[in-house]
């Protein structure tokens, strides 16, 4: 396993830089990388991805996602095999620090450069170095999505549970 952690500070709310970041569709116009990516639900993405020569195509699931706070996925079945977390913490009120952290098991040729040490590091410096650009310049989020998955399932609100066409009556 080869470890990742890479920090950028973004002049924006930290509402503003996680609404944003929940807008995958979004990633191929600020990160080199991703080409392509696919909500195909709430907890399931797949991407496609291309450095160089190297292509490939991959499902992740989102295990944890709390809005303000972090998202932490993992992929699945694919090489090269990977976890991760990104996590967004308040500066000031303006100011979002966001934190990427991952661990990539380099196994087989689509998992070469993820294990040439330092390559990952930088690739995922460079995507976030685009994400400040992006967010920055935008100056407020494309869009947002504010659910929040527990161990893989969406975990409705209190609104979204009530099903109930009977009016709740305040008791006193």
């Amino acid at each position: 396993m080869h470890s990742v952690e890479e920090t950028v500070e973004v002049a924006v709310p930290v509402r503003t830089a996680y609404n944003q970041w929940t807008q995958f569709k979004s990633f191929p116009r600020f990160m080199t990388t991703v080409r392509k990516v696919d909500q195909i639900k709430p907890s399931l993405t797949s991407w496609t991805l291309a450095l160089g020569p190297v292509r490939g195509v991959f499902e992740a699931e989102i295990l944890e996602q709390e809005p303000d706070s972090h998202l932490v996925w993992r992929s699945l079945g694919q090489r090269p095999a990977h976890r991760g977390e990104v996590v967004f913490e308040t500066v000031a009120a303006d100011r979002t620090k966001v934190t990427v952290r991952m661990e990539i098991a380099a196994r087989g040729t689509t998992g070469l450069l993820a294990g040439v040490p330092k390559v990952a590091g930088r690739v995922v410096r460079g995507e976030l170095r685009g994400f400040k650009e992006y967010i920055e310049g935008l100056g407020a989020e494309s869009g947002a999505w504010r659910g929040t998955i527990r161990n893989g399932r969406l975990r409705r609100t209190h609104e979204e549970r009530q099903t109930s066409g009977v009016p709740c009556w305040p008791v006193g």
